[in-house]
């Protein structure tokens, strides 16, 4: 099916779905990531300022019609990663000059409408792939999204706050009022996807342990996509999310939330927290046969800025400590001799294209961008708990990643468990481009000073 989209007067866009348009889709990634693995050219070492430079010139080049990770992901976009890996494009301490302001501001509206498009077109899906002209296909990999509505949210509400932060340039200001048109003008949009979500939630019951769950009967996608487990903390922990942000931004009551869901927001937390946390951490999967213990925890329980975890109540702050002091003192947990940390310490159920291409791709690899949000919540953590529990090994983490973008010439979507780009017969991982102003925004926090030297 598809239906027609009009960003303004002048232009028309088309969004498909359906089984005709998914192998469409199939086949334009397929040659798109197979392409990127065997023709990609290298970049060779280089210092962090001149990666950074070369890095803001790919990600926000006036040219994207959409800010994109990098190859091979750049043919497609992806509205989770507004949550998990594009949280501050914005942030000043990131921005070169004026210019590159203006780029920023400019990509992340034209990001942020098409997914609002999206969005009222009934376009709720993992992946936009791009079809010609100004034709799109939605498609799922590999499940329905759990994230897809929060990165949305995330994207808006950065727009939206833009002007909020200390900053010289008047691109923000701007940027914050096309983020308030934005809003008013797909508020009812945002509204009924969010109730759509919160509608398809599902009772699941664990030795009298019961909660709502996205994912009760069938896997739903995250930003660890190809895991195929059902029942995944990450999964809800970002249903959660979406539902703070969406009452946060007033495109949803809270009330009227909390009769659909038949309890208070914050006991829908409560009961969440109870299920994957009834071992005193959180474990990954409901549906995994790990016993408990590191070997059933994953990197991504840390989810998004300002998602799910309050680290100001001292009883998520007991749960986050435990479950981080598993990764800690796990040494399958880590590339050796560094503080890079695996999303897990074995390899997950897959589904059987993953199996072949990247088996280890969401398992036993290391996502610098995971880490740089474990680093993050590690600052919450000792900023809320008055204490220096993890301070340096936050600073270990961060060191260790810019040594890797050093090394690598540029800043990795993920490294293999030796240290080296992950890369197989069939794959090979990104130079995640517009990931790199995150890492600068947590470094400045970890360190108190820049990484960069603008001068």
């Amino acid at each position: 099916m598809h239906r027609h989209i009009s960003f303004s007067s002048h232009r028309e866009y088309r969004f498909y779905q359906g089984p005709i348009a998914t192998c469409v889709a199939n086949g334009i990634q397929a040659v798109n990531f197979l392409g990127d693995r065997f023709l990609r050219k290298y970049h060779s070492s280089a210092g962090i300022d001149e990666l950074y430079r070369r890095s803001v010139d790919n990600a926000f080049s006036p040219q994207e019609a959409f800010l994109v990770t990098g190859a091979p992901h750049a043919s497609a976009y992806y509205p989770r990663d507004f949550a998990w890996f594009y949280p501050d494009v914005l942030d000043p301490e990131t921005i070169m000059d004026s210019e590159d302001a203006v780029r920023r501001v400019r990509l992340l509206e034209k990001s942020v409408r098409l997914m609002l498009e999206a969005v009222r077109a009934d376009v709720v899906t993992t992946t936009i792939v791009p079809a010609g002209g100004d034709r799109y296909i939605g498609v799922n990999y590999f499940a329905l999204p759990s994230d897809t509505l929060l990165g949305i949210l995330a994207g808006l509400e950065q727009i939206i706050r833009a002007d909020r932060r200390v900053s010289s340039f008047l691109a923000m200001a701007q940027g914050a009022h096309a983020g308030r048109l934005l809003l008013a003008e797909y508020r009812e949009d945002l509204k009924k996807a969010i109730l759509q979500l919160a509608g398809a939630l599902q009772p699941f019951e664990d030795n009298g342990l019961t909660a709502l769950l996205c994912d009760a009967d069938a896997p739903r996608s995250a930003a660890t996509d190809t895991r195929a487990e059902r029942r995944r903390f990450v999964t809800n922990a970002c249903v959660y999310a979406t539902f703070v942000r969406g009452i946060r931004l007033g495109v949803i009551d809270q009330i009227e939330l909390e009769a659909l869901l038949g309890r208070a927001l914050s006991q829908y937390k409560k009961e969440l927290l109870g299920l994957f946390g009834k071992h005193g951490h959180i474990r990954h999967a409901l549906d995994s046969s790990s016993e408990p213990g590191a070997s059933s925890v994953a990197l991504d329980f840390v989810n998004v800025q300002e998602g799910f975890w309050d680290l100001g109540e001292a009883s998520e702050r007991a749960l986050f400590a435990a479950t981080t002091d598993l990764i800690l003192g796990e040494p399958r947990f880590r590339i050796h001799d560094t503080s890079h940390f695996l999303v897990s310490v074995d390899n997950p159920q897959t589904k059987m294209i993953h199996k072949i291409a990247a088996p280890a791709y969401q398992g036993r690899s290391c996502w610098p961008t995971f880490n740089v949000e474990f680093a993050d919540r590690m600052l919450d953590y000792d900023e809320h708990s008055g204490t220096d529990t993890y301070r340096s090994c936050a600073r270990d983490i961060l060191q260790d990643i810019r040594t890797a973008t050093e090394t690598h010439g540029g800043y990795q979507e993920l490294l293999s468990e030796k240290g080296l780009k992950y890369r197989t017969w069939a794959y090979q991982s990104a130079v995640a481009h517009s990931w790199f102003p995150r890492f600068l925004s947590v470094w400045r926090r970890a360190f108190g000073t820049p990484l960069l030297n603008r001068n």
